[in-house]
């Protein structure tokens, strides 16, 4: 009988050890607080205690107890070895997950100690500190990332964050705080030393349902403040202290991504030698540098938003940057390069061949250059794997062992997950892990290669001379038979060649359509999105990328004039793309579904992806039908629905009925390049899946329209109700396209799905030369006969009042008024102007909502505000504390915050 080891082998114990770290990390992760970290670490601390009892009884144990085949040889109906197995197996998973959860919680308690005091928000601080990576520039100046040396407040040291997020206005950049910077922002490089005053924040983002996380971004990247650099008149100016030896792989990337940047955006070559690159227009140059420059330093910033959208819409968007792929090309030719010189070193007279063998020293030379390639590039979740996955690969060939693609796989990932925990929230790390893991499971590995037509050797040709022999031909039949064989030789030969290229293209097109299977599903879980064209468009740009451009790029660092060749090939394949992504039917979007759906729907990606019959393809297939059929749910005929996002210092609603949606207001104008229609609301219509049936455009202010844009991008078509000004681009560009464009005055009114829609201000006689923006808000009321939703724009007191008037006049008294809203935005965002007593008690609202941005400058909602309304028993919500609000006329009673929804421990408490 064979003998049943009585415990697991070393490999499969941390196997066992390392899923149960992946658990006890995920489940970590989803906590709204953390523990105490000293019941972290006297958990950890009985875990290790527990673990060495485990141990020291397992040696104890006796072999021979294990082989046992008896009844008595019977533990719970399994045999004592394979008990044994198992219960090893599952000590270890949960003392992998135990533990798991405790190192992770304390360095996550560890970071929250480094927060920065509520006391120093807001404050004027004198600070000295490092570069720590490269700036990243913009048209209203830089940001960038500071390790803080020193830090006084009016000359006394206090105690900052090891590491803060500064940012640097100038030049085009609007007021921050009433000061204007005029001047613009000096170059900044990666390990300077610096002194500014500046003035900082706790991290603080917005919160919107399957948004971007902003909070958790700045604590992956170990930042506990965000801020600003002072340049006001009163302010003493920056100083730069020192060039430091610090962060010196930081500062050769911006050295090299500037360099190529400055090629392109100052060429002033283009007037004495025209070349194909010069023919380009400047404006595309610059992004097709900014591409040049993503693939050779991994700065994703570099690349312009509207290229962003067409490698999304056509799904290449991974090429874009540094990713796995261009990793192993690199690790390949590196261990190539380094194989054929180690091998030469004999003709050179040394023998260090026989020190070390040349297959070796490739190995382990490509790995270690294609990790500095990696940490080049910015050390992302994918370069990251790539390397790990090398590295496991590289010792295995040393070791001359072999494992099983699995273990690979899942050891990399949990390599990755101890290194980084929060990776596990990150699109990029599951869209890398799960196309590797596919691409292994459906690969050819067990399929033979297909058999080639049988081809003459030296042993037949021989054997044929000999044959010949005996028949004695004559010599020129001999010179015959030769030539005939030569010719069939080179043949047999060009069919090989031919068979070759023809198996090498059909394997890419096969891994392209496995990997667009097996994504898709993520790709609708964090996305919302499909690309159509994504196969082709991957078929035609990754080979073209990988093999052309990318080396193109890689290699301008050695000699720069092959920069221009990169951007010159990366041209047709832009205009490509771009066509590709115009195309009506380029991407689709879809509901974003709940995560058991989107699961599902992976677990079909895979299935169709498996080299499985067709009945089994299909099965996952219908699996896939979940997810893409998904809506969410919508209120019932009668009822509306009220979703204020977060989105900072302005407004935008969103009010859907049964089958009708309308947008009040579009969000702010963040800078230049940025807007709240961008960055917030276009993604969750999308999320969503909603087609607005109506815009209406309170007034003309900023923090109103400065999203309208990209709504009105998104549909070419969408109906505007607005107080602009007939002047006003928006509205220009609306009534010369289409004429959909309407002015709101009192009076007007429609009806959708059994809710009723009303503009109570302004009056059409309040649109004169010279009125106030703020004076023209439009007022919409919102009910369905039960209950009441009054939005108001920017209304000040007198425009209150003038409604209240109205009101009087038409129904005589208050009481019988239309005014009455179990739901009130908040006038003006809570203003000291706006919400007065008389105001409030018409109204008499059970929630008043406030959107308005943390430690905005206007100290929106004023304290006074907020306490009239509490004053009056009346629930004050606003975006700071709550997140995205939202309301359902059939639950009138509550409000959904989406900060208390996603809670997890790095979100900020505002105070």
């Amino acid at each position: 009988m064979t003998q049943v080891a009585s415990t697991t082998t070393p490999v499969a114990a941390w196997r066992a050890m390392a899923l149960g770290w992946v658990i006890g990390t995920a489940l970590q992760l989803q906590q709204a607080s953390l523990s105490p970290w000293t019941d972290l670490a006297l958990t950890a601390a009985c875990c290790l205690a527990w673990a060495v009892v485990a141990l020291w009884w397992e040696s104890r144990a006796s072999p021979s107890s294990a082989t046992s085949a008896g009844p008595s040889g019977r533990v719970a109906g399994f045999p004592r070895g394979v008990w044994r197995v198992w219960t090893a197996w599952i000590w270890r998973l949960l003392l992998g997950a135990a533990l798991a959860w405790c190192v992770v919680g304390l360095r996550a308690s560890w970071t929250l100690s480094e927060r920065l005091p509520a006391a120093l928000e807001g404050q004027d601080l004198d600070v000295v500190g490092v570069v720590a990576a490269m700036p990243q520039r913009s048209e209203s100046g830089l940001r960038f990332r500071v390790e803080v040396s020193s830090a006084t407040l009016r000359g006394r040291a206090v105690q900052l964050p090891p590491q803060i997020y500064l940012a640097w206005y100038g030049g085009s950049a609007s007021a921050i705080d009433g000061l204007n910077a005029q001047q613009a922002v000096p170059p900044v490089q990666a390990g300077e030393r610096w002194q500014w005053r500046v003035r900082l924040k706790a991290p603080h983002g917005h919160m919107n349902p399957g948004g971007f996380d902003y909070e958790l971004w700045l604590w992956e990247q170990g930042l506990q403040a965000t801020g600003y650099v002072r340049t006001g008149a009163h302010d003493p100016a920056p100083v730069r202290l020192a060039q430091t030896a610090s962060h010196p792989v930081e500062w050769l990337r911006q050295s090299v991504r500037d360099a190529i940047l400055a090629r392109f955006a100052f060429d002033h070559s283009a007037a004495t030698s025209p070349s194909a690159v010069e023919a380009i227009e400047g404006p595309r140059r610059a992004k097709l540098a900014g591409i040049v420059a993503a693939l050779v330093v991994g700065d994703q910033n570099a690349i312009d938003r509207s290229d962003w959208d067409v490698f999304r819409a056509t799904g290449v968007a991974h090429l874009m940057s540094i990713s796995g792929l261009h990793v192993t090309l690199f690790a390949w030719f590196a261990s190539a390069v380094l194989g054929a010189l180690w091998r030469r070193t004999a003709l050179w007279g040394w023998r260090w061949c026989l020190l070390w063998p040349a297959p070796h020293v490739a190995a382990v030379g490509g790995l270690l250059l294609a990790g500095a390639y990696a940490l080049f590039s910015g050390w992302g979740v994918p370069a990251q794997r790539t390397v790990w996955m090398l590295a496991a690969l590289v010792l295995l060939r040393l070791s001359g062992r072999t494992w099983p693609w699995p273990w690979i796989w899942f050891g990399v990932l949990a390599v990755v997950v101890v290194v980084d925990p929060w990776a596990l929230f990150q699109a990029g790390f599951w869209l890398s892990f799960v196309a590797v893991g596919v691409l292994f499971a459906a690969g050819p590995a067990a399929m033979a290669p297909p058999a080639l037509p049988a081809q003459p050797n030296d042993a037949e040709h021989r054997q044929v001379l000999a044959d010949a022999e005996l028949e004695k031909p004559d010599r020129s039949s001999l010179v015959r038979f030769n030539a005939r064989f030569r010719a069939q030789r080179q043949t047999m030969h060009q069919f090989r060649g031919w068979l070759g290229r023809w198996n090498g293209l059909r394997d890419l097109v096969r891994e392209q359509w496995v990997v667009t299977w097996a994504l898709t599903p993520l790709s609708i879980l964090f996305f919302g999105q499909i690309s159509v064209v994504g196969l082709v468009a991957n078929l035609l740009a990754i080979p073209w990328v990988t093999l052309v451009v990318t080396p193109l790029a890689m290699a301008g660092v050695v000699w720069s004039p092959l920069w221009s060749m990169a951007v010159w090939a990366l041209s047709p394949l832009q205009w490509l793309l771009g066509w590709m992504a115009a195309l009506p039917w380029a991407s689709a979007h879809v509901a974003l579904p709940p995560l058991e759906l989107g699961l599902l729907a992976l677990l079909g990606g895979g299935l169709m992806a498996m080299r499985w019959p067709w009945l089994v393809r299909c099965l996952g297939l219908a699996l896939w039908l979940p997810a893409l059929a998904w809506q969410p749910p919508r209120p019932a005929k009668g009822h509306f629905e009220i979703l204020a996002p977060d989105l900072g210092q302005g407004n935008a609603v969103l009010v859907r009925t049964a089958h009708h949606s309308l947008l009040y207001d579009a969000g702010p104008r963040y800078s230049v390049e940025s807007d709240a229609g961008h960055r917030v609301v276009v993604p969750l219509l999308r999320r969503l899946d909603l087609s607005l049936d109506r815009l209406v455009l309170s007034h003309r202010d900023s923090d109103h329209t400065g999203g309208a844009a990209a709504v009105l991008a998104l549909q070419p078509g969408l109906p505007l109700l607005s107080s602009l000004e007939l002047e006003h681009p928006l509205l220009r560009a609306r009534t010369a396209a289409n004429g959909l464009a309407q002015r709101c005055e009192a009076g007007q009114s429609w009806q959708w799905d059994g809710v009723r829609f009303e503009v109570l201000h302004p009056l059409a006689q309040d649109y004169l030369p010279g009125a106030r923006s703020n004076s023209l808000s439009c007022v919409l009321r919102i009910g369905n006969g039960v209950q009441t939703a009054l939005l108001v724009g920017d209304i000040e007191a007198t425009q209150e009042a003038a409604l209240l008037a109205r009101t009087v006049a038409q129904s005589g008294s208050l009481r019988a008024n239309g005014l009455h809203a179990d739901l009130l935005l908040v006038p003006h965002h809570g203003s000291k102007t706006s919400s007065t007593a008389a105001f409030i008690d018409a109204v008499s609202p059970r929630w008043a909502w406030v959107q308005a941005g943390y430690r905005n400058r206007f100290g929106h909602p004023a304290a006074e505000v907020v306490a009239r309304y509490r004053a009056r028993g009346i629930a004050v919500v606003d975006s700071v504390h709550c997140g995205a609000m939202q309301w359902h006329s059939a639950q009138s009673a509550r409000t959904q915050c989406e900060r208390a929804l996603s809670r997890r421990y790095w979100h900020h408490d505002a105070p």
